[in-house]
């Protein structure tokens, strides 16, 4: 049997997050502290204290989402839980940052401002209005291709988030988008409608934050993750620096293959998936991927002691 950490991506952000495991734990306060201090600002008050759609917004809900995974990990480590109890790790989306910063291949600090970089520079990167994104549920993943190709008619529509086998997210133009969720509809998707997000995510519209993402990586030292990270792009194992470098480039416009990164763990006899910060979103997906594999969340102080307490036993 083995196990894998994974790391949730945005949607999952909720004001309060992560504020009992910081009054529980102070390795959980230190990683809000070192992201405020990173940031030059108190993100923690927002997190905590603030108004959701303040918190929603891109540059907020990036580094504030990997700032609750970090305490939650920490947390656990306090606890006696090491890295290596997990065969690998992963993260969706901006997840794979808080998946690094885990496994010791990334600091707190670059996370959190690399993270923040990201979230600007994928907001500015499409102005307001002109893109969007939308969820198709209940077709496979190959008929989304398929999909997002015949609504293109020369503009940016893309199968953007592959992930579980009934659920992809496409990105693009938003006539495009609007044209896919037709589409679908027709080609007997059980539901298909444009998501609240503000701007385009994981298309080739992004192409200008992946160069901001590539001058930003440029100058953070990367090392040696402790264990494999299932990369998003690649939904395989990766371990070497300077691979993962490039890789959380093209993720900024590739697709995110999820389904692919869970198949693969289950494949390699990964048994057990911890999801580690906020919301359940990923346990979610992952029964309906693999249904073998046990899914637990750990964002919580009972949930810390709980995954202690199974994962030292």
């Amino acid at each position: 049997m083995s196990r894998a950490f994974v790391f949730p991506g945005q949607g999952a952000q909720t004001i309060g997050m992560g504020q009992a495991l910081a009054a529980t734990y102070p390795a959980a306060k230190a990683v809000f502290d070192e992201v405020d201090a990173a940031l030059g600002e108190k993100l923690s008050t927002l997190i905590w204290e603030g108004e959701q759609e303040a918190l929603t917004l891109t540059r907020n809900a990036q580094p504030a989402l990997m700032a609750t995974s970090l305490a939650a990990f920490r947390a656990l480590e306090s606890e006696g839980v090491k890295i290596t109890d997990a065969a690998c790790v992963a993260g969706h989306s901006l997840g794979e940052y808080s998946a690094l910063a885990a496994a010791g291949a990334l600091s707190v600090t670059d996370a959190a401002r690399l993270l923040r970089i990201r979230g600007d520079a994928m907001q500015s990167a499409v102005p307001v209005g002109q893109g969007a994104m939308a969820a198709l549920l209940g077709l496979d993943f190959a008929t989304a291709v398929e999909i997002a190709e015949a609504a293109a008619e020369g503009d940016v529509c893309q199968a953007a988030n592959d992930n579980d086998p009934g659920q992809v997210v496409v990105s693009g133009s938003k006539a495009a988008v609007e044209r896919a969720v037709e589409i679908a509809k027709a080609r007997g998707a059980k539901r298909a409608m444009l998501l609240p997000v503000s701007a385009p995510f994981h298309c080739a519209l992004m192409e200008p934050a992946a160069q901001a993402m590539a001058q930003a990586l440029d100058d953070v030292e990367l090392q040696r993750p402790a264990v494999p990270v299932i990369a998003n792009v690649e939904a395989g194992p990766v371990s070497d620096p300077e691979t993962l470098r490039s890789l959380l480039v093209e993720q900024v416009t590739g697709s995110v293959r999820w389904r692919e990164s869970v198949m693969w763990m289950a494949a390699h006899e990964v048994s057990e998936i911890w999801e580690i910060g906020a919301g359940k979103a990923l346990s979610g997906m992952i029964r309906r991927i693999a249904r073998e594999i046990e899914c637990r969340a750990v964002g919580t102080p009972d949930q810390v002691a709980a995954a202690a307490a199974s994962l030292k036993g």
